[in-house]
């Protein structure tokens, strides 16, 4: 029991700092990872993902080194 609070608490910490990096909304992910734990993963992939394509836009080519 102890270590799935402490990987929700580490999941949360790391998503909190993930979305305040990525301009998201911190608190949403904190949360959502607090409860859900590391299962936010694909999550917060998918929406970074969307969050950096209405950034850029989607018409633009991007290509990565």
């Amino acid at each position: 029991m102890f270590v799935l609070i402490s990987l929700s608490l580490l999941s949360g910490v790391f998503f909190y700092v993930e979305a305040v990096k990525w301009g998201m909304n911190a608190k949403y992910w904190a949360a959502l990872a607090l409860v859900i734990g590391p299962f936010v993963f694909p999550l917060f992939g998918i929406a970074r993902h969307i969050h950096w394509r209405r950034a850029v836009g989607f018409n633009n080519l991007m290509v990565e080194a």
